[in-house]
């Protein structure tokens, strides 16, 4: 029962992250509330995963990864080089995949990110018009929503725990 609520916080989770990652695109803008939320759906899946598991481990690996995140991101948005929205979003982001899925969330942000980029730098690649347009106005801006592909990373992630926990689920059936 534990580890259903768990999973339905997490399902929860990615359908913020999801509004978050249209939001960012479209206005450039990750809120306050949204990074808060997201905080309290991962600690909430956190805290019960930790339950069920018997061991607090995963959680002092996610704050630990999370302050890590901040720490090194901070001074990239003082130099301005990405967004507080971005920085606050990376650093809750170990809270909702957990500790040991974080090489998973890290190599999928690295692909994602690279698309991102390349789509950016090469909005020709877009198949549809208005897209094009609305990629090279970031691209004349400067700007790069990176919390595009941090949320996408963070959903498949989280697909993946999901999925996993449900195969394990019916094979103990």
């Amino acid at each position: 029962m534990l580890l259903a609520a768990s999973l339905l916080l997490k399902a929860l989770a990615a359908a913020l992250l999801a509004r978050i990652a249209w939001l960012d695109f479209t206005t450039q803008k990750i809120s306050n509330r949204d990074v808060v939320l997201l905080l309290c759906l991962g600690l909430g899946s956190l805290q019960l995963a930790s339950v069920v598991a018997g061991s607090w481990w995963d959680m002092g690996l996610s704050a630990l990864a999370g302050l890590v995140l901040f720490v090194g991101l901070f001074p990239l948005w003082i130099l301005r080089k990405v967004g507080a929205g971005d920085v606050k979003l990376m650093a809750v982001t170990p809270f909702l995949v957990g500790g040991s899925d974080l090489v998973v969330f890290s190599l999928l942000l690295l692909v994602f990110a690279l698309v991102t980029a390349l789509l950016v730098k090469n909005p020709f690649l877009l198949p549809a018009g208005a897209f094009r347009v609305y990629i090279q106005h970031l691209d004349r801006k400067g700007v790069v929503p990176f919390g595009v592909p941090i949320s996408a990373a963070a959903i498949c992630t989280i697909a993946f725990e999901i999925a996993y926990s449900l195969n394990a689920l019916i094979l103990s059936l």
